[in-house]
Formats: C-alpha cells, structure tokens, sequence
C-alpha cells in the first residue's frame, strides 16, 4: 500500500481500530521488522513522523550477519546492488603506521562480504519500495506518536481520547493504546503487541518505564562525508588512527564517497580551512576546490543500555534499546539482530498461541549480546585514543604489541557477534557438553553457503524458509520426524547439497549429527554425534506449543477492541 492510498484509506476509516502489531518508527530497524513479520503473514501499521526518509548519511558499514538478516527480509538482492565490499579494518598510529589489520573475508559465514560499505538513505529507500509491494503494511508517514498505554483497561464505558502521554497498567498485560496525531487530528490504534524503533529519544522506552545503564564512554565527534574525484590515498576498509591528540576514523563509502570522523575536544567544528588540514594525510591539501561537503554533523558517542527492554507487550528495538559508539561498525547492527530475533517469536505468539514466555527469551538473548558489542566498541575506542592522561602512550604500547600476537586480529574479528548465551532457547546441558568436550555449535548461528536444490543454486536459507529446520548427517530417528512435524520443520539431508561438504564439516566439528536450527538461524538443540535425539526437547518445547491453529495468512484481527467499548 502506498502512502496516498493509506491517506485514502484514512479518510473513510474510524479513528480508532485494532491492528496485530504497531511499529513506531520506520528507519531500517522498524522497517526491517515490518518485512520479516509481513512474510509470517503479520499485519503491521508503521508509524513515522518524518514525511520522507532522512536524506543525508548515517550508517555506512554492514556486516555479513546483517546482510543475511536483509536476506530473510526479501531485500538481499537489492541491497547487494547498492553495497560494495571492504577488506576490513586498521588501526594506524599517529603517523599513519599499521598497528594491526582486522581482515574481513570476501565471502563469510552467512555467504556475503564479511563487511560492505552502503549509503544509509539509499538502503532506506530500497526498504521503503520492499515495504509498499507488501499489503500487510501498511506505512504512515508524517505522525506523531504522542501517547502509548499499556495494559488499558477496554469495555463499555471507555473513552477512545484519553490524555496524551505514557502509561502502563499494573500488571502490563492486555492490549495496547497507541495514540498519534495526523494533520491536527489525534486518532489512536489497539495493538496486540508494540515495536518501539523510535532511536535514542524514544518514547516508547518512557512507555515500558526503562531506563539508560551508561556504560562509561561518552565523547564528541564531528563526522563529514566529502564527495571527490580527487585522488584518495585509500586503503579498502575502515582505518583507525589511534592518537590520543587526533583520534580519528576514514573509509571510503561509494565510488567517489568518503568519510571522515575526528574527535573534538573543547574545540569548534572544523570550518573549510580546517578541515582541509585534517584531511590532508588522505587528500592532496591542493584538491580542496574539487570537495563536496555532502554532510558535517557533530554528535555525542554514547554508551548505554535500557535497563529493561519490554513491558507486556510492548518492546524496544535498536537505538531505543542500546547506543553503541561506532569504531566496530555495530550499531545499526545490534538494532536488525534485534528484529530477526524478536519477530518470529512475536508471530508464533500471535498468530499459533504459542507460550507468553517465548517473548521473555527476546531481552535475555539479546541484551547480553547487545552489551557485549558495546563493551568491544568501547574497547576500540580506548585503542584509538588510549585516554588522556599520562599513561595513554604506555596503553596504546601494550595494545600493539598485543595485536601483533598472531591469530589476535582475527579471533577478535570474529567475536563480533558470539554464540547466544544459554537460556530456554539455547539448551544448557547442549552448552556444557559442548564447553567440555568440543567447539559445540548451540547458540551458534548456522552457516550459509551455496547449495543446489531442484537443480538451482541457491543460498541455504532459501532452500530452509521462514520456519524451523533440521539439519542432519543421519538417517532421522522416527522421534526426530515427530518433532520436526511438530515444528513445521523441514528436514534437510546434508550429505548430498551440493556445498562442497561444507555443512557435514560443520556438524562434525561440533560433534553433532544433526541440529534444530530457529527460524533466525541460531542452533537451539542438537543430536549429538551417536544418539538417536535432542538433548533437552521438554525444555524447549512448553514455550513453542501452539494452543490453537494457526490462523490464515489472509486472517487479521478485525474483531476490534474499540467495539466492544462503544457496544
């Protein structure tokens, strides 16, 4: 649905009416989440107060994780037209010397570039097109979210223009009242559940009464991206300079694309002149007609995480939930690792009746994880700047030597985005066998390589679909098919895919001979190597149960509250 036929749309509907689930904010967080829940077949209503997308950059780097997630979002292909690889990341020293090289595959885990660079509005636009092509979304532009109601009390009785503001009910539970202004009109939605995607300012954190854990780091930045045909003195990643005086960060964007970012200590934004100075270890001073400044913005690195991120029904995603400083590229990141693992939960929940409790699994799956990208942000950026006091130069000494230890760089590359820790999605007994007798590969994330189905190559996850799936190098036990069909599962064979043995080395390294892999791809059970089951199916299986059938993709929730409080 397009934006003019929702106006249309607007014009003829009540002001108020129920939808299954409302998503305040469209950057690509809230967008991302629409797509993944439309392909469940979960009505959603986006509401954003921007007319039109934010035009200048933001976001510039992705990883293959990432990508993967815009994959299962339907728009891989897209984002791949606009995306270019890097090679990585360094850290120089004040004179530009390498330090260290965190080198990043061309192809990795999840079957994309392990990182690649990307214009922030052109990746919104794109999922913007996505978003109108699917009838279960329907995007609202130019809104304001003013008041958002948790636990409301609905029947006969109950006014639909209440006060504007926040407010939770007692026990959190219940439907949820979303009210907004449009055009000077203050209308509202009842959701089943509420995605607060609306950034550092959010109004939705006031909602679910959370607050900001800082996380020691604060400091203030001016980034610039510069448009040029000049030549770059460029290496194809993202470099660091870590000194103390001058921290800074460059990578190259696009063709002609490049950004710069510089701390500022008490000190005005660089002017022209000046940051004609900074640039010049890049950029030949005698070039400084043939720059475009495409943007200059300062802002304030910030380190923090909501002290709680869902009352009932309602949850925060990305910005709204964590800030992270940007030195690892995992800010925009955290936010769509928060979508793909909180959306299937939410559809199993609302659309097959399965266990409230599944939800809890969202914020203690992800906030760890979340904190820990923020902590190695943090750590990044005391690399660069080393403090500054009289010990930085002793620091940034041990730092290099310490990433000259051989295998360093890459393992921690690697950590980037660890197993999930153990919890009732992520089998406990599955992780302490595995911590003592192997790699193991619950909480893990499958990988995802090439593989030929019905005479196509394609990437694994096309071949699995949205829902669970099994992976297995044996025979399946007739126990195994009753929990895939249970499931819905698919049971994938790995021994003839086609992927150059790639799988069947993935089980066998982690001692397995079959695994059940989540609708987002992590590992949440295994068969281990010579047994004939899961390891703990009476532990994960309560939270999945489906209490009724699942409902038509075309079924929505009609039955809205509001009449029932007019009747």
């Amino acid at each position: 649905m397009t934006v003019d036929q929702a106006a249309g749309a607007r014009d003829t509907a009540p002001r108020s009416a129920h939808v299954p689930v409302v998503i305040v904010g469209a950057g690509p967080v809230g967008v991302t989440a629409a797509l993944l829940l439309a392909r469940r077949g979960v009505r959603t209503v986006v509401l954003e107060r921007h007319h039109d997308i934010y035009p200048l950059p933001r976001a510039v780097a992705a990883d293959d994780e990432v990508r993967r997630i815009l994959q299962a979002a339907g728009v891989g292909d897209e984002f791949a037209a606009i995306a270019r690889p890097a090679r990585g990341l360094r850290l120089l020293d004040a004179r530009h010397r390498v330090m260290a090289e965190f080198p990043r595959a061309a192809q990795g885990a999840h079957g994309f570039p392990q990182t690649s660079m990307f214009d922030q509005p052109e990746l919104e636009r794109l999922l913007r097109d996505a978003l109108a092509r699917r009838p279960e979304c329907d995007l609202r532009t130019g809104v304001e979210v003013v008041g958002i109601s948790v636990g409301v009390a609905v029947g006969p009785g109950v006014g639909i223009g209440g006060g504007v503001g926040v407010g939770v009910g007692q026990d959190g539970n219940g439907p949820v009242r979303v009210t907004f202004r449009q055009d000077g009109v203050e209308e509202h939605l009842w959701a089943d559940a509420v995605l607060g995607c609306d950034g550092a300012g959010s109004l939705t954190r006031d909602a679910v009464g959370a607050g900001w854990q800082d996380l020691r780091f604060e400091e203030r930045w001016t980034v610039v991206d510069v448009r040029t045909s000049a030549p770059v003195r460029c290496w194809e990643g993202v470099e660091q300079i870590c000194d103390p005086d001058r921290p800074a960060t460059f990578m190259r964007v696009g063709e002609d694309r490049y950004r710069w970012e510089f701390r500022l200590r008490d000190e005005p934004e660089p002017d022209h002149e000046r940051l004609r100075e900074l640039i010049a270890p890049w950029v030949d001073p005698s070039c400084g007609a043939d720059l475009e400044v495409v943007r200059q913005a300062q802002y304030t690195f910030r380190a923090r995480i909501a002290d709680r991120w869902r009352r009932g029904r309602v949850f925060l995603l990305g910005d709204a939930a964590h800030l992270t400083p940007p030195f690892i590229g995992q800010g925009l990141g955290a936010g769509m690792r928060d979508a793909h693992n909180l959306t299937w939960k939410l559809a199993r929940v609302l659309q097959q009746g399965a266990d409230e409790r599944l939800l809890e699994t969202y914020e203690s799956e992800r906030k760890p994880h979340a904190r820990h990208a923020i902590r190695l942000a943090v750590t990044m950026g005391w690399a660069m700047t080393g403090g500054q006091d009289g010990a930085a130069a002793l620091r940034r000494g041990v730092l290099g030597a310490a990433f000259r230890i051989p295998g360093l760089p890459a393992a921690a590359a690697r950590d980037l985005s660890p197993a999930l820790a153990a919890g009732p999605l992520v089998r406990r007994r599955a992780l302490r066998r595995a911590r003592w007798g192997g790699r193991g590969l619950v909480g893990g994330i499958c990988p995802q390589p090439w593989v030929t189905a019905d005479g196509w190559r394609v990437r694994l996850d096309e071949l699995l679909g949205d829902s669970f799936a099994v992976l297995t190098a044996a025979p399946p036990s007739p126990s195994l098919r009753a929990v895939a069909d249970g499931l819905g599962a698919r049971i994938v064979p790995v021994t003839d895919l086609g992927d150059d043995g790639r799988l069947s080395a993935w089980l066998r390294e982690g001692r397995a001979d079959a695994v059940l892999l989540r609708p987002d791809r992590v590992v949440m059970d295994e068969v281990p190597s010579g047994a004939a089951d899961f390891t703990d199916i009476a532990g994960w299986a309560p939270l999945l149960h489906s209490a009724r059938k699942p409902l038509p993709a075309q079924q929505t929730t009609d039955t809205s509250l509001l009449r029932s409080a007019t009747r």
